[in-house]
C-alpha cells in the first residue's frame, strides 16, 4: 500500500555520508536528519504540548505497547486518534511494541506471535504482527512500525539467524495487515552485529517496497564502537531514496555518529529522563545540577542556548529547584534538554548543506567532551 500524503526527498549528501532531506506526512513536513523526543504514553514527561512546540520539535514518538495497555487503542480511536487525544497536531510515529515485549521476562515466542504479561498490571496478552498493526491503525500515527523480534545483546549467531527468519515473515504479514492509506509502515532491519545477517535480513524488507526502513537491535548494550560497526555495514545497503531510522539511540555522540553514517531519524527518552534526574546537556558536556558547585553559580545553564530556561534562569536557581525536589526543576530541565537536542539537529542539517559535517562533528565533540567546571564568581580580596 502506498501511503497518501507521505514522501521523502533527499536534498544533499555530505562527503562523509550524512544526508539532508525532507519528509512529508499528513500532519506536516519534517526536516531531516531529525531527533524525535519520546512521549511513550501519549505524553511528554514534564512538558505540555505547547512547551514541546516551543522547543521546535517536529515529530514525536509514542508506543503502541504502553497505549494498548492504558488507556487502550479502542479508547484512543474513540476520541479521534492519538493526535486529537493528546492535542498534538504535528507528525507522529508509534513503535510497534516489539522492543518492550521482548525485554520482558517470561515471554513465549512462536512463529505466529508472542504471549506475555504487561509489566504494569500483569495482564496476560497476545501480540502478533496483525494485532500490532491493528493497534497502530487505531492509534492513527503518521508513521507506524512493523512488529519484529529485537534480539538481546549479546546473542549467538544461530539464535540471531533463527530470529531473523521470524522478523522477515512478520514484516510481510504486517504489510498485508496494514489497512490505512494515511499511515506509512516502516520495516525494521535486524541481524545483530553480524554483517551477513544484516544483509540477509534487509533483502526481503527491501523487496516489500516499504516507505521507510529502520535499523533495530542496537542501543541494547553493544556500545558505541559496535553500533558504528553495524551501521557501517548496514546503511549502505538501504534504499537511498527512503528515510532511514535508527531506533532508540540517545547521546549526542551516538546521534552525530549515526548521522555521519547516513541515518535520517533517531529517538530516545534520554533528554526528558535525564532532565528529571538533574542531568542537563550543554555544549560543553553534561551538568549534574544537584552538585554543590552550582549552588552559587550565577551564569545561565548553557551560554550557547536560547531556550526559555537558559534565557531566564541561572544554574544556582536550577540547583535550588532540584535539591528542593520542586517539579519546576524537571520542567525547566526538560525544556532545555529537548531544545538542546533539536538545536543539535538544526546545526547538523546546516553543516550537511555546507558540506562540512565531519568538521562540525569533530569541533562539537571536542568542546562537548571537555571537563565541565562551574563558573564561580571570583572572591573579593
Amino acid at each position: 500500500m502506498n501511503p497518501k500524503s507521505f514522501s521523502f526527498k533527499l536534498h544533499s549528501v555530505d562527503p562523509s555520508g550524512a544526508r539532508r532531506g525532507t519528509m512529508q506526512t499528513p500532519h506536516g513536513k519534517i526536516e531531516t536528519p531529525i531527533f524525535m523526543p519520546v512521549g511513550t504514553a501519549a505524553a511528554m514527561k514534564a512538558l505540555t504540548v505547547q512547551q514541546l512546540k516551543d522547543t521546535k520539535t517536529q515529530i514525536v514518538l509514542s508506543n503502541a505497547y504502553h497505549l494498548n495497555n492504558q488507556p487502550g487503542a479502542d479508547m484512543v480511536e474513540k476520541f479521534g486518534g492519538l493526535h486529537k487525544f493528546m492535542g498534538w497536531d504535528g507528525p507522529m510515529l508509534t513503535d510497534s511494541g516489539g522492543y518492550q515485549v521482548f525485554s520482558l521476562p517470561g515471554k513465549v515466542i512462536d512463529d505466529d506471535g508472542v504471549t506475555f504479561k504487561y509489566a504494569k498490571g500483569g495482564k496476560s496478552t497476545r501480540l502478533s504482527p496483525e494485532i500490532s498493526i491493528d493497534i497502530q491503525n487505531r492509534l492513527g500515527a503518521d508513521i507506524i512500525m512493523a512488529f519484529d523480534e529485537c534480539v538481546e545483546f549479546p546473542a549467538t549467531y544461530e539464535y540471531t539467524k533463527r530470529s531473523l527468519k521470524v522478523t522477515s515473515e512478520w514484516a510481510r504479514r504486517c504489510k498485508a495487515a496494514h489497512k490505512r492509506e494515511d499511515q506509512a509502515l516502516f520495516g525494521i532491519s535486524q541481524g545483530g552485529l553480524y554483517k551477513d545477517l544484516r544483509e540477509e535480513g534487509l533483502k526481503p524488507l527491501i523487496d516489500l517496497d516499504l516507505p521507510g526502513y529502520a535499523v533495530g537491535g542496537l542501543s541494547v548494550g553493544e556500545g558505541l564502537d559496535n553500533m558504528k560497526m553495524a551501521l557501517d555495514f548496514t546503511t549502505h545497503m538501504m534504499p537511498v531514496n527512503k528515510p532511514r531510522y535508527l531506533m532508540g539511540i540517545g547521546t549526542p555522540e551516538d546521534i552525530l555518529e549515526a548521522v555521519e553514517r547516513g541515518i535520517d531519524m533517531m529517538d530516545c527518552v534520554m533528554p526528558t529522563k535525564y532532565a528529571r534526574s538533574a542531568t542537563l546537556f550543554t555544549n560543553v558536556g553534561k551538568l549534574r545540577l544537584t552538585n554543590r558547585e552550582f549552588r552559587n553559580d550565577k551564569f545561565q545553564l548553557d551560554t550557547g542556548c536560547s531556550c526559555y530556561t537558559c534565557e531566564n534562569f541561572t544554574r544556582a536557581y536550577l540547583h535550588h529547584l532540584y535539591t528542593s525536589n520542586e517539579i519546576l526543576g524537571a520542567i525547566l530541565g526538560s525544556i532545555h534538554n529537548v531544545s538542546f537536542y533539536i538545536e543539535l539537529m538544526t546545526r547538523s542539517r546546516k553543516a550537511i548543506e555546507e558540506k562540512r559535517f565531519s568538521s562540525f562533528k569533530q569541533d562539537f565533540l571536542a568542546l562537548y567532551n571537555r571537563k565541565v567546571k562551574s563558573k564561580k564568581p571570583k572572591k573579593k580580596r
